[in-house]
């Protein structure tokens, strides 16, 4: 991290409340929640639970919450989550639970099995041994998929039109994440490009790939790996 934890959990518990309306309104984002959500429901069923890292004011926890058993979401920021707590309970939604967690500790207790982890524009604040050490501790969790959509460079960003803050953020290029995926055990079945500077990956569970174990995998097509928006 460019900055110290606390930092970034106090810079996101000043803009929580406007967060949704404010700091990511833009086509890119809402086409990573689509794609981010669309990837996870395609590996889950009804007994499924879901970790959302990072989960901000639950965007993307939220809106799998009615296709799953459980859904667990983790973030550093207590204002975050205040927000995201009062959206569920405005929804109705009793299966969905908010509170602090880290990628490389995601606070996850020992009875919990963890189907599913998405994560949506959060990882990118971490140094690439600190996603490497990341995608290690999702793996340790066993699922059956990691969803990440984030800022990652698909090419070489233009410095004039950067879609990240550089004092702050440290993306990474896609050919790093793959390896990370790869070194932590997952199969990279799917790589989408929304922006030149956003996409994303759909890792498998290299074990549960090779039993045929898996609750689906309709977008396992690495055939399109670097096509770009679909």
């Amino acid at each position: 991290m460019k900055r110290p934890i606390e930092e970034h959990a106090a810079r996101f518990d000043e803009m929580a409340a406007t967060y949704d309306d404010q700091e990511n309104d833009t086509d890119e984002y809402r086409a990573c929640v689509s794609l981010v959500v669309d990837a996870a429901r395609d590996a889950m069923d009804a007994d499924a639970t879901v970790l959302d890292l990072g989960c901000g004011t639950g965007a993307i926890g939220l809106s799998l919450a009615e296709d799953a058993a459980r859904v667990l979401g983790r973030d550093i920021s207590e204002g975050m989550l205040a927000q995201a707590r009062e959206k569920a309970a405005d929804a109705g939604l009793e299966n969905v639970s908010f509170g602090e967690g880290r990628f490389r500790d995601p606070n996850v207790p020992d009875d919990v099995d963890v189907d599913v982890v998405v994560s949506n524009f959060a990882m990118h604040h971490l140094a690439d041994d600190e996603k490497r050490e990341a995608l290690r501790a999702v793996a340790a969790l066993d699922p059956d998929r990691f969803v990440l959509g984030d800022v990652m460079f698909f090419g070489l960003p233009d410095p004039e039109e950067p879609f990240y803050s550089p004092e702050v953020d440290d993306p990474a290029t896609v050919g790093v994440l793959a390896e990370a995926f790869t070194d932590a055990g997952f199969a990279l079945s799917d790589a989408t490009s929304v922006h030149d500077q956003v996409g994303v990956l759909v890792g498998d569970d290299v074990d549960a790939l090779a039993a045929g174990d898996h609750r689906a995998f309709a977008r396992a097509d690495t055939d399109a790996l670097g096509d770009g928006p679909r």
